[in-house]
């Protein structure tokens, strides 16, 4: 099965960062922010077919890996820009899960041939005002456009 069938399968859409998503989950309540009323959390089911471009949110996103190739999932600091990545491996024989704090920058990439299932809980709910991609210019390491 080709990813596009298998995220029309999931129906999920491209995602701006790289990949494919759907949101799964809102939970009910509502919480305040400095950038106005969130949902105390939100979860989307994400297909990584390559690589998530640098980002970053303004909430703390849980990165819960399912199935497939392993993923190396990056953080490169609070910046202006992403600094130096550290990496961490989600995977079989590794801890399925790894938190990213707010304002955090972050990439993704397959260390395999196969697509990987991974589900991301935002708390406070993502919302796409609190997103940013890093400028191309501004992406080092895995994860360059």
């Amino acid at each position: 099965m080709t990813v596009p069938d298998l995220a029309a399968r999931l129906d999920l859409a491209p995602h701006p960062e790289g990949g494919w998503y759907r949101r799964t989950w809102t939970a009910p309540a509502t919480i305040g922010t400095p950038y106005g009323p969130r949902p105390t959390a939100t979860a989307i089911l994400y297909l990584l077919d390559d690589v998530s471009a640098w980002h970053r949110v303004r909430s703390t996103e849980l990165w819960c890996w399912h199935s497939g190739a392993p993923v190396g999932l990056a953080l490169g600091g609070d910046g202006a820009a992403p600094g130096a990545p550290v990496e961490s491996v989600l995977g079989p024989g590794t801890l399925p899960q790894r938190e990213v704090p707010p304002g955090v920058w972050q990439t993704a990439r397959l260390l395999g041939a196969e697509p990987a299932l991974i589900t991301c809980v935002v708390s406070p709910g993502f919302d796409f005002a609190d997103f940013s991609l890093a400028p191309r210019s501004g992406r080092i390491g895995h994860g360059q456009g």
